[in-house]
């Protein structure tokens, strides 16, 4: 089996968020992409499997599969195109748990995703929540899988240090912290999921499907640029369509090999 590690929402390797690539050949059992996914041990390990017309892909983290994952998504058609598997002119169609998703190759390096917009509701932070971020919070919504809480600025967004075993007690993937920019960007954000095996996901694309509906109801503006702010930190250029939100950004190659 062919694997490919690819950093996502960057050009620079190390940095944004890394992602292990498996291109099968034939079906493959879950509990053994389970097994594979926690000895890659990052964030998010996908498979892709060639179907006519289009790619299965699955994700999935040390401990579970997920849904939906953004960076992932990227790093799978970064692979693609940049082995030669589809025309960079082609639009790669994934079929997923979370639907048919599509990536376009948008020229110098940027890929484009088509995604589900993820709407919240404004809801009361929950105490422990609270006590687990120990920052100001300007407003907390909830959608069915996480929590998206604003704080008073950029700096307490990078500097917040959350009690990952408090986060853990939440009955929620994850909590996604963000505030509008000091910088270039239009806000940044971080996303902590410890009950998924991940106390913090470096750039996560899937979390900007909540956050590009917030931001822009916000902000009043369709289109964004955000940024991530986590140690390895990313980029994401974004745009609200209605129910979907698109997502781009760029991709590096840091490791091709073979699982034997």
């Amino acid at each position: 089996m062919q694997i490919f590690q690819v950093d996502a929402f960057t050009e620079k390797k190390y940095q944004g968020n890394p992602a292990m690539v498996c291109m099968l050949d034939t079906e493959l059992d879950g509990l053994l992409m389970q097994q594979i996914a926690k000895e890659m041990n990052l964030s998010e390990t996908a498979f892709i499997l060639k179907k006519e017309g289009h790619y299965d892909l699955r994700w999935f983290t040390p401990l579970v599969e997920v849904n939906l994952c953004g960076h992932a998504t990227l790093a799978s058609a970064f692979v693609i195109y940049n082995e030669g598997l589809q025309n960079e002119s082609e639009i790669i169609e994934f079929h997923t748990k979370s639907g048919i998703l599509k990536v376009s190759n948008k020229g110098n390096g940027l890929l484009e995703m088509d995604f589900p917009t993820v709407f919240s509701a404004q809801v009361p932070a929950p105490q422990e929540l609270v006590d687990a971020l120990n920052s100001k919070i300007v407003s907390c919504t909830k959608s069915a899988k996480n929590y998206l809480v604003e704080l008073e600025n950029d700096f307490e967004v990078r500097n917040v240090k959350p009690d990952f075993a408090l986060l853990k007690r939440l009955p929620m993937q994850g909590v996604i912290v963000t505030a509008k920019a000091d910088s270039r960007y239009d806000f940044i954000s971080r996303y902590f999921c410890p009950a998924i095996g991940i106390d913090e996901d470096p750039v996560t694309g899937s979390s900007h499907c909540m956050l590009v509906p917030f931001w822009s109801e916000k902000l009043g503006k369709k289109e964004m640029v955000a940024y991530q702010a986590s140690e390895r930190g990313g980029e994401l250029f974004l745009k609200l369509s209605g129910d979907r939100v698109i997502i781009s950004g760029k991709a590096v190659m840091v490791l091709k090999g073979a699982l034997v």
